[in-house]
């Protein structure tokens, strides 16, 4: 008797285990055909030399690629562009998101309003905010128009290579900022009122509330945003390309390792040395998100 028991649970568990497995299969399928697939191939054809025109050939050349990097001068300069822009970038949008999500989150008058506002950047097109800030930024433009009026002098701020990326810094987190606000919004709503009331009975401020409830319990949070945010900063592309036509110009000062990998990818055609560089890409963003995630781990365990 409990032998017919136990095969019948065992039947039912396979019965369970199986139909299990059918109803993940469409998401496995996708996500190995679109994802797992991709990635192993990249790994494969990074030590390759890929003739895609003419007739189609494959050339391994085991680890040149990746010895080509150290000595091919653009990389360094894209690396040193898009790490200068994800140092300035990310912390400042992570400091004015958690601000604006503070004063959103007292009470202020008209603050739906304000969300609304102040998430239209980030609802609207990256391409159609880059060519709005092209017109800004061009010498006719609005903001050459506003220094002339108040009589001061006029500036090439998209032909200047000291200014160009700090242009594309600041419409970034212009738009990237409100999206970050909404998350720290709904995490603010997380945190218990019982909490500030019991420091409010111990005479507790608002700066020593900020300090000593609201930042530790949004530390998750914010680990969240400064890892999405450095991960966005590290795949700028298309407000570079648009501000530069796709040249990383003036003077390189706009080139991003996305962009100088769809240089090499689609204008010079080196299919293996691009996946050499998305490697090296995917490699320095492992390895900034086990830093952050340390430092964060750490600074949990001092509090």
């Amino acid at each position: 008797m409990n032998s017919s028991i136990q095969q019948f649970w065992a039947r039912q568990r396979d019965r369970e285990t199986i139909t299990g497995y059918l109803f993940m299969a469409p998401t496995m399928i996708i996500a190995g055909v679109f994802l797992i697939l991709p990635v192993i191939l990249a790994i494969i054809l990074s030590f390759y030399k890929i003739q895609l025109l003419g007739e189609v050939s494959f050339r391994f050349l085991g680890f040149k690629n990746f010895i080509r990097l150290f000595s091919d001068e653009r990389v360094w300069i894209a690396l040193k562009n898009t790490t200068e822009y994800a140092l300035i970038v990310v912390p400042i949008q992570t400091i004015l998101a958690l601000t604006l999500a503070l004063i959103l989150n007292s009470q202020i008058r008209g603050k739906h309003w304000f969300r609304i506002i102040f998430f239209l950047p980030t609802a609207t097109s990256s391409a159609v905010l880059t060519l709005i800030f092209m017109w800004i930024y061009n010498s006719n433009g609005l903001l050459n128009t506003i220094l002339s009026f108040l009589g001061l002098p006029s500036y090439n701020w998209l032909g200047d290579p000291a200014v160009a990326l700090k242009g594309i810094m600041i419409m970034n987190i212009w738009s990237t900022a409100p999206l970050f606000m909404v998350i720290y919004l709904a995490a603010l709503q997380d945190i218990p009122e019982s909490l500030y009331e019991a420091a409010t009975l111990d005479g507790a401020s608002q700066w020593e509330k900020l300090w000593y409830i609201t930042l530790p319990f949004l530390q998750p949070v914010t680990f969240f945003v400064v890892v999405m945010g450095m991960i966005g900063t590290f795949q700028l592309f298309d407000q570079s390309y648009i501000f530069s036509a796709g040249s990383g110009g003036p003077n390189n000062s706009t080139l991003t390792i996305v962009l100088l990998i769809y240089q090499y990818a689609f204008k010079s055609l080196d299919m293996g040395y691009a996946l050499a560089l998305t490697l090296v890409l995917a490699l320095i963003l492992i390895a900034a998100t086990f830093v952050q995630r340390k430092v964060f781990d750490e600074e949990r365990l001092g509090d």
